[in-house]
């Protein structure tokens, strides 16, 4: 106890003892004492508090205590941060004859992963008492002994240490022997007993005498020893040991036979006198006494067990020589036998508190795993290195000692390695060196870093019009390369507007397989194209998304028959009249039948046809047959009837083919009777047709730059569609049909193509979207070639 106040080398020393404290706790280790023996429940240290750690925290944070052999003599009280003896300490029997004996502890907190290594000390206290090897002693003196001999004890042995274990020795009182106690150089007592006077067996055949060893323990201990002396006839001449004692160094794991060392002592009497035994000590232990053998003739002491450094690195072997004189004399020598280790022993490795598994977006210097080596040879033989298997993204880091830690050493990317097999590998610093491995699986989790993908950012898809409500137009499919929920894609569509309508009207996608559906019939007339892009999103948090976009062309189908332009004023119930007088030749143009169509190409290209009169009766009329002219085939005469009515059949090209059918009233007059008819006649056939030739020029320039854009636009499609693999859906390949010359007309195939369309389920057809016509030239009449031309609605509406 000390006072703060009045005391200033007692502030000086409590200043040094916090500074010392806060060193050891900076540097990772901590040092306690605890006397051996001590009782459950005593107090060694806080160890919490010198850790620097809040009691609070000790339970969240995993708090525990780890030894590699004496985990249950220590443990913490985790209420009050407190660490306490929980099982007897037996100083001895951790250390034996050690003069330093520590339990080292490691206490490992989580969150972060925290290792503090703690050392106590255990300390000796006087529970040993001295023993000697026997009990008994006997010993054989002849009568003829010196005063001053001595003969060799062996002396008591106290498991403790330091003061505990010096030892002082007493002996009875007796007018014939005192004790004798010497330390050579070796730190070696040597006990002895000594002659003080000569002895007379016919007096005192036997002494009995009693050996007391005390220790320097508080309180003292002791034991004792009897000897019983048997007093022998004359033998003069003990043997004498050329040196007493031997020093001698031997490999570990000698093999058996191999020769330790050959003792030797000679006796100076003769005869039977001389003849010498060697034998190890009467006091000698088993252990000793397994490993070594000795013969008794010529004094080789040789191998004979297993001789292991790590179990004991030195042996102290007592020989005695005794002659075959009666009585028998004997002299002692001391083998000092020093191990030399070698390396022999692998590394051992423990791998404990693994962090698995491991974010792949964990930050550098993450700890996973805790590491200690350990290697049962001494010296270079026990120095220890690890490594780890090269071209991982992680490290070993030293820590403390043979302890290390495995973390984190650069990024990981769950979708290039989604685990690791490491070898950790201890190898020591002997020659040859040994090594040791254990494995660590690491495995990489998942997080959502990566956002799902199309295999292209747009793709096109061909539908027939008319198609039926719900049917499948075409799937998207999108890869995430992540896994678990955050790989599980879900399709939505990325909502607009198409016109005045919202895009769902139109279309929609299955959440889970990525199916388009056409949701209502489509009208090419209406909408041509319908451009709108679909959306994948993955079930990670946060999710993540990208976008493809799908173009659809509709294609057409004859779903439009021709129809009739509006005839002009003069018409009866929608029929054309017209006056023409009978002077006129053939090759005279009397009026023109004018009809388009919705639809396009074959589906929208228009011929004519005149019906045959009834009855049979030839007419002198005929029409053009893409013109739509009527004209004369002949000079009028006064044959023909005055009145005429000409049926013209309009048709497309489409399969099957849809028809019109206009009516043309011609009423044959005198030139005389109807001039004004006539200029009224010529004056409306002029005029139109001169508007019609500027009309069908521009029309015929318009069908030219749209055949060639198509013709384009279908090129780069195929060309794309080579490069690319085919997308999934409800469309498949069709054969292009070649169109000859016929009476119909003639046309071009410039190049085959072979176009994907969806029509409901129908399996997949061909549709010629690329075309340029020949038309094939009319009958010439005398005054002129047949004008031609063809009507076509080339409106187009895009989305």
């Amino acid at each position: 106890m000390f006072s703060w106040r009045e005391d200033p080398g007692a502030q000086c020393l409590l200043l040094s003892l916090l500074l010392l404290t806060a060193w050891e706790v900076g540097s990772g280790q901590l040092h306690y004492s605890v006397s051996e023996e001590a009782k459950h429940g005593t107090f060694v240290g806080r160890i919490a508090q010198d850790l620097g750690l809040e009691l609070a925290e000790l339970v969240p944070r995993l708090f525990r205590v780890a030894s590699k052999t004496h985990g249950d003599l220590l443990e913490v009280n985790l209420q009050n941060g407190i660490l306490f003896v929980n099982s007897r300490i037996d100083r001895e029997e951790l250390c034996g004859w050690s003069s330093e004996c520590s339990i080292h502890l490691e206490v490992i907190v989580d969150r972060p992963l925290q290792v503090f290594h703690v050392d106590v000390e255990v300390k000796d206290i006087n529970d040993n008492a001295p023993v000697f090897p026997m009990a008994v002693k006997n010993l054989f003196i002849s009568e003829s002994r010196q005063p001053g001999s001595r003969f060799s004890l062996e002396g008591a042995s106290d498991a403790d240490i330091g003061t505990n274990s010096l030892l002082t020795y007493s002996l009875d009182s007796t007018e014939y022997f005192t004790l004798n106690v010497k330390r050579n150089d070796e730190e070696i007592k040597s006990l002895g007993l000594v002659l003080k006077k000569n002895l007379n067996r016919e007096d005192t055949p036997k002494h009995y005498l009693l050996i007391t060893a005390i220790d320097g323990g508080k309180p003292e201990l002791t034991g004792t020893t009897q000897l019983k002396i048997t007093v022998l006839d004359v033998n003069d001449n003990a043997p004498a040991f050329e040196r007493t004692i031997y020093k001698v160094r031997l490999f570990e794991n000698a093999p058996n036979s191999t020769l330790v060392v050959t003792v030797n002592a000679t006796d100076l009497d003769e005869g039977v006198n001389k003849d010498i035994v060697y034998s190890f000590n009467t006091d000698m232990s088993t252990d000793i006494l397994s490993k070594f053998h000795l013969d008794p003739v010529n004094g080789q002491i040789s191998v004979k067990g297993n001789i292991d450094f790590e179990e004991s690195k030195s042996y102290e072997i007592h020989v005695e020589a005794t002659d075959k004189g009666n009585p028998p004399m004997s002299d002692h020598c001391t083998v000092l036998l020093e191990i030399v280790d070698i390396n022999d022993n692998l590394p051992e490795l423990v791998i404990k508190s693994l962090s698995l598994p491991v974010l792949e977006d964990s930050p550098l210097s993450t700890v996973i795993a805790l590491i200690s080596v350990s290697d049962r040879d001494s010296g270079v033989n026990g120095e220890i290195t690890c490594s780890l298997t090269p071209h991982v993204p992680f490290k070993l880091v030293s820590t403390y000692k043979n302890y290390y830690s495995l973390v984190l050493d650069s990024a990981l990317d769950r979708e290039s390695v989604s685990a690791y097999e490491l070898v950790v590998t201890a190898r020591d610093g002997g020659s040859p060196s040994l090594w040791a491995t254990a494995s660590v699986s690491v495995e990489v989790a998942d997080v959502n870093d990566n956002a799902p993908a199309f295999a292209q950012s747009e793709y096109t898809v061909f539908v027939r019009e008319n198609n039926p409500p719900g049917c499948h137009i075409f799937t998207v499919s999108a890869r995430d390369a992540d896994a678990q929920e955050n790989a599980l894609v879900s399709y939505s569509l990325v909502e607009r507007r198409v016109g005045e309508r919202a895009l769902s009207s139109y279309v929609s996608v299955h959440a889970e397989s990525g199916k388009v559906y056409a949701l209502q019939p489509l009208d090419r007339e209406e909408l041509e194209l319908l451009q709108f892009q679909v959306n994948a999103r993955d079930a990670g948090v946060p999710p993540l998304g990208s976008n493809v976009t799908l173009q659809v062309f509709v294609l057409d189908e004859n779903d439009n028959a021709p129809a009739l332009l509006t005839p002009r004023v003069g018409g009866i119930g929608g029929a054309v009249s017209e006056l023409v007088p009978r002077s006129v030749g053939a090759g005279h143009v009397v009026a023109k039948v004018r009809a388009v169509d919705a639809d396009s190409g074959y589906n929208a290209w228009l011929s004519y046809e005149l019906q045959p009169g009834t009855g049979g009766a030839r007419i002198p009329f005929r029409v053009g047959l893409y013109t739509g002219e009527i004209s004369t085939t002949r000079a009028l005469d006064e044959v023909d009837a005055a009145r005429h009515r000409l049926l013209v059949l309009v048709k497309d090209h489409g399969e099957p083919s849809l028809t019109a059918t206009a009516t043309v009233l011609v009423s044959l007059v005198e030139s005389g009777q109807a001039p004004k008819a006539s200029s009224r006649a010529s004056a409306g056939a002029t005029s139109p047709e001169a508007a019609l030739v500027d009309v069908n020029v521009y029309l015929i320039i318009a069908i030219c730059a749209v055949s060639s854009l198509l013709v384009l636009t279908l090129l780069l499609y195929t060309a794309l569609r080579c490069s690319a693999p085919p997308p999934e859906g409800a469309c498949g390949p069709g054969k292009p049909t070649l169109v000859c010359s016929s009476a119909m007309g003639s046309w071009s195939y410039s190049q085959q193509r072979q176009q994907r369309v969806c029509s409901g389920e129908e399996l997949p057809k061909t549709d010629l979207m690329a075309f340029s016509p020949s038309l094939p030239p009319c009958p010439i009449s005398r005054d002129r070639e047949e004008k031609q031309d063809v009507d076509v609605d080339h409106s187009v509406k895009i989305y």
